[in-house]
């Protein structure tokens, strides 16, 4: 395979996982602002623009903050390119120069959700919003699908491991919001609006029902932390990402003979992940441990880059 056509396909899988964690981010942050029981209000969209590290860019469009022009800047925004529309384009776009790597299911996804998100307008008020990140988030699942079905060779392993990558960035980031969304001043931790925003962050990530079939106790803060971080049970957690990009890895090594230091720098990362306690985590200090991954998975990322020498 030519290392442009991995590169594409890699980011392929990159800009579908970020176009779909970006429009649950936003059906997150609208209900946390306006369906929970105590608004979350400003606080909630600038969280939301923190974990995508969209506060500067936003700040520099001279708009004033509020939840109209938040959700237009990362939904339908094309000057931005951290949007959805701007992610569906560049996935779009990586689709097509590889296209023929694709099935007909695959590519009919990915253009289908392009061009539906092209022709829209004002995300518009809650409602709409919803409506809209919903659309995304359907097209997205129509791609995994395809995805699911598609030969098991280098085509689907480089969109896996792009996925896997940018999930385990996502969901990192999605704990640490915690980190940054504080809670109103008089609010108690494990009160009412703590536990609105846990339980949002578990919906973003489709966690709800495995979290009451993992932990038959209520919702408990340290409980949701491990079950996104190192729980593998749960296909978007950190463990689970790691264990994925070691298992990708190992298959496109074997297939191509391109093995090396991402292939150490994952396993390395994999051996640590086996021996992280949650409650270890937090006590140490959980913003710092996150902050950590992060940059270790766009090492990781980068290693990927020159070990199959993308262009």
């Amino acid at each position: 395979m030519l290392s442009r056509t991995a590169s594409s396909l890699y980011w392929l899988g990159r800009y579908t996982e970020r176009a779909d964690f970006i429009a649950r981010l936003i059906e997150a942050t609208v209900r946390l602002d306006a369906l929970s029981a105590r608004p979350a209000g400003d606080d909630a969209w600038r969280s939301a623009l923190i974990v995508t590290y969209n506060e500067d860019a936003f700040a520099e469009t001279g708009e004033s903050f509020t939840q109209e022009n938040v959700s237009r800047f990362m939904t339908v925004d094309s000057a931005h390119p951290g949007s959805i529309i701007e992610c569906l384009r560049m996935a779009r776009n990586n689709a097509r120069a590889v296209r023929t790597a694709l099935t007909r299911e695959a590519w009919t996804a990915i253009n289908r959700a392009w061009l539906q998100f092209q022709s829209m307008g004002e995300p518009g008020g809650n409602t709409a919003t919803l409506n809209l990140v919903e659309l995304v988030k359907a097209e997205m699942r129509g791609f995994e699908g395809a995805l699911h079905r598609m030969m098991k060779n280098e085509a689907t392993w480089f969109i896996r491991l792009g996925g896997a990558i940018e999930r385990a960035d996502n969901t990192a980031r999605l704990i640490d919001v915690k980190y940054h969304l504080l809670l109103p001043e008089g609010e108690q931790v494990g009160g009412i609006v703590d536990r609105d925003q846990w339980t949002t962050i578990l919906q973003t990530v489709s966690a709800v029902t495995a979290y009451r079939w993992l932990y038959r106790e209520g919702l408990n803060p340290g409980a949701v932390i491990e079950l996104l971080m190192t729980r593998p049970e749960l296909p978007r957690s950190l463990a689970a990402c790691v264990d994925e990009c070691v298992e990708v890895l190992a298959m496109l090594g074997k297939r191509t003979g391109l093995q090396g230091e991402a292939d150490r720098m994952a396993r390395a990362r994999l051996a640590r992940m086996q021996k992280t306690r949650a409650h270890e985590v937090i006590v140490a200090g959980l913003h710092e441990y996150l902050q950590a991954f992060i940059r270790e998975n766009a090492m990781l990322d980068a290693a990927i880059a020159r070990q199959f020498r993308f262009v």
